[in-house]
């Protein structure tokens, strides 16, 4: 492992410093497919501050890497809150379509629309999530990605 780790903000990392249970070190939360997978690095148990950060950080890689979660620090959005059930896809019913959002490498937002009335309603929605796919594919620079 690299040496000069920063002690600040590691992705899916939190420090815990609870003195009225004399409690120290780094909580580790890694969030897959609807799952967590938690676990905590105490520094008395791993030989200092420094030491429970490296041991925290090499679990949350290894655990990613056994689940197959890509490794980024970028935040990643794994949660919908649309009625299809598809990140970054909603059902506009006003307009009868299909409404695709996504961000790019750099950052920047992209969207497009399916119509409902051009493609029909299970069409235009396979559509809209195979645009998605690619979008988030594209972003993690990968060459293509299973739903």
């Amino acid at each position: 492992m690299a040496k000069n780790i920063p002690l600040e903000k590691h992705k899916d990392v939190a420090r815990i410093d609870q003195e009225s249970k004399r409690t120290h070190g780094w909580y580790v939360r890694v969030r897959f497919q609807g799952k967590t997978h938690p676990k905590f690095f105490s520094d008395g148990k791993h030989g200092g501050r420094y030491s429970s950060l490296l041991a925290a950080l090499a679990w949350r890689d290894q655990i990613e890497n056994q689940l197959g979660k890509v490794r980024t620090d970028k935040h990643i959005v794994t949660v919908s809150n649309t009625t299809t059930g598809v990140v970054g896809v909603r059902h506009n019913e006003k307009l009868n379509r299909y409404e695709v959002s996504w961000v790019d490498q750099s950052g920047k937002q992209g969207k497009t629309s399916l119509s409902i009335r051009k493609h029909g309603k299970d069409k235009a929605f396979n559509l809209a999530c195979q645009i998605r796919q690619k979008k988030e594919a594209e972003r993690l620079g990968l060459k293509s990605m299973k739903r």
